[in-house]
């Protein structure tokens, strides 16, 4: 589908009054391209398949349309996002609050790492809008406390992500407990061919949207450092030699580096903290928010951040390590 000029959600006929008050309230004016071309397929009831890399207002993309359809009437989940992280499913959760606070609805979100105890007695009293990783809904849907058979739109968001992450299987025993008859839209940021086989299971005679993303933000400076491995440490040190006032994300291939990394920078008296897997949920949300809010000036991580984390006052990116994929220097940029 091509577009024109940007479409202003004011403009749209779709929206009910209370999303339009609540999107206006966040600053949102005129929509992103992925979200003019996904809303009305959306509200058409197509299955969709979006190809659009973070960043693009995806969550709202898809969101809007779920908010609209929603039966308020009925405490049971009609609609399932399906995320590949606990921090980008607390990010779409909170979202989709957002975007509905001006409506009478429940959503909740459901991860593990965590105990389940509040997330089972938040089920129990009712949920409209599900979000939620696959190890933790497969947990508690086998468990009988979670029922999936009045789905009627279910999302998958960073698709890709979540393949590669193996959840393959996971994805396939989830929609064997949803209704076949669904809405059923598939984000992802790369179409490779596992992408296309899974889109072919799930989705009938989907509607394709494409965004481009191998081109970064034109307003991003990029430079590049070519050097030896044992070199590397030598350019932070050199890099980090004078004040820095940016905000900055540094990012490295696996934790083990990132935690050497963040020592090393510790020793230099900077004020850095570092994000990784070995970290308990609890930790993990304490980190981001403590980068998000200033108190962190530099946040050394794995790609564990570079999808569907929403900070707006970076001023600095750096590759500690060059990632194996281009998409993933696209999403850590």
């Amino acid at each position: 589908m091509e577009t024109t000029e940007p479409m202003k959600f004011s403009d749209s006929t779709e929206l009910s009054p209370e999303i339009l008050k609540a999107v206006a309230k966040m600053g949102f004016q005129e929509m992103t391209p992925v979200q003019q071309q996904t809303l009305p397929l959306m509200m058409e009831g197509r299955d969709v398949i979006a190809i659009a890399p973070t960043g693009t207002g995806k969550t709202c993309a898809f969101g809007i349309p779920m908010l609209e359809y929603v039966n308020l009437n009925d405490r049971r989940v009609q609609e399932l996002v399906l995320a590949p992280t606990r921090e980008l499913a607390i990010q779409i959760d909170e979202n989709l609050h957002a975007y509905g606070k001006n409506l009478p609805l429940t959503e909740a979100v459901i991860f593990g790492g965590v105990g389940q105890a509040p997330q089972v007695d938040q089920l129990k009293r009712g949920v409209d809008i599900l979000t939620a990783t696959p190890g933790r809904l497969l947990d508690l849907a086998g468990q009988g406390l979670l029922d999936l058979s009045k789905v009627e739109i279910f999302v998958l968001d960073e698709a890709d992500r979540m393949l590669d992450m193996g959840f393959f299987d996971d994805i396939m025993q989830i929609v064997k407990q949803m209704p076949t008859k669904r809405q059923t839209i598939l984000f992802s940021a790369t179409l490779p061919p596992k992408i296309r086989q899974l889109a072919k299971q799930i989705l009938k005679d989907p509607a394709e949207i494409n965004i481009a993303i191998s081109k970064p933000n034109e307003a991003i400076i990029q430079s590049a450092y070519i050097c030896y491995e044992t070199q590397k440490m030598a350019i932070i040190q050199e890099l980090f030699s004078k004040p820095n006032r940016k905000k900055t994300i540094i990012f490295s291939s696996s934790k083990q580096k990132v935690k050497d990394l963040a020592y090393s920078l510790k020793r230099m008296k900077l004020n850095v903290a570092a994000m990784h897997s070995d970290l308990e949920q609890e930790q993990r949300e304490a980190v981001m928010l403590d980068f998000k809010n200033g108190k962190t000036d530099i946040l050394v991580a794995t790609d564990i951040v570079a999808r569907g984390i929403d900070i707006d006052d970076i001023g600095l990116v750096i590759n500690y390590d060059v990632p194996h994929d281009p998409e993933d220097y696209i999403h850590r940029i």
